[in-house]
């Protein structure tokens, strides 16, 4: 099979798509690349519906954290104290045994699935992590801006709209922007969890674990893996820029964004 046959043939296979039987031995490079990749469709899939999701319950955490209502501001600091201060692999373990005794129950027989059960587990752990972030944006706008506001007569939602919200996304845009590659590295844990892989249509590193166990070599689908990620990586750090200086644009020259590194989270 020709490199261009094994890319027709798997290319789509995490989606069901294409050849259904996974090569057995004499593995190509290509076969590694083209299967691996093809993994990465699912690892796309959870990071970017995770971030759009969890970024709008982001936005309410981080706004329930400076409310002045008892209530509201302990509901979010036990949210964010739960998913922040628990393992994520713990996490998926947990919420796949809660799902399965809603199953039971007869509530919602479709969050067991991968594809919506891990989803819900990430929604909620970003939203924990970036909720604290934009808290300590929020925190962090000049009180100049907000005076600067009263001043022209903007109140309630107005202000928070045409002043604050833009200035606490501009100050938490960097420190957000690791938080969404952290995200997509943390997809990797998904088919490694309690949630099942169905027909063998794995992620990432599904593949590479595959291609590792059955040439017992871990020193050329890792890499690979590794190669996808950091491409994944330089993706975001672009798109992320992109929206930097959209936010920034106001200040002539936006800052940077640099890819600062979580060594423990």
């Amino acid at each position: 099979m020709s490199c261009l046959d094994t890319i027709q043939a798997y290319a789509f296979r995490s989606l069901g798509y294409g050849e259904r039987l996974l090569p057995r031995e004499n593995f190509t490079l290509c076969e590694q690349f083209t299967l691996i990749g093809s993994g990465l469709i699912w690892n796309v899939y959870f990071a970017v519906l995770a971030l759009v999701l969890g970024f709008f319950i982001a936005v309410v955490v981080g706004v329930a954290k400076a409310s002045s209502n008892l209530i509201v501001r302990k509901t979010a600091e036990t949210f964010v104290l739960i998913f922040r201060g628990s393992p994520l692999f713990i996490q998926f373990f947990l919420a796949y045994f809660i799902f399965l005794r809603l199953i039971q129950m007869g509530v919602l027989p479709f969050l067991t699935s991968a594809q919506a059960g891990a989803l819900v587990v990430l929604v909620l752990n970003t939203a924990a992590y970036s909720g604290e972030i934009f808290f300590g944006a929020l925190k962090s706008v000049p009180r100049g801006e907000v005076d600067a506001a009263d001043a022209y007569g903007f109140t309630g939602y107005k202000r928070y709209r045409r002043i604050i919200f833009p200035t606490m996304l501009r100050l938490a845009w960097p420190a957000y922007t690791n938080e969404a590659i952290f995200l997509f590295q943390a997809t990797t844990l998904v088919f490694f969890t309690g949630f099942p892989t169905w027909r063998q249509q794995g992620d990432a590193l599904y593949y590479a674990n595959y291609f590792a166990d059955k040439t017992f070599n871990p020193f050329i689908p890792y890499p690979i893996l590794a190669f996808y990620f950091i491409l994944l990586t330089l993706a975001i750090i672009g798109l992320f820029g992109l929206a930097n200086r959209r936010l920034n644009q106001h200040l002539g020259q936006a800052p940077k964004i640099r890819y600062r590194p979580t060594l423990f989270r």
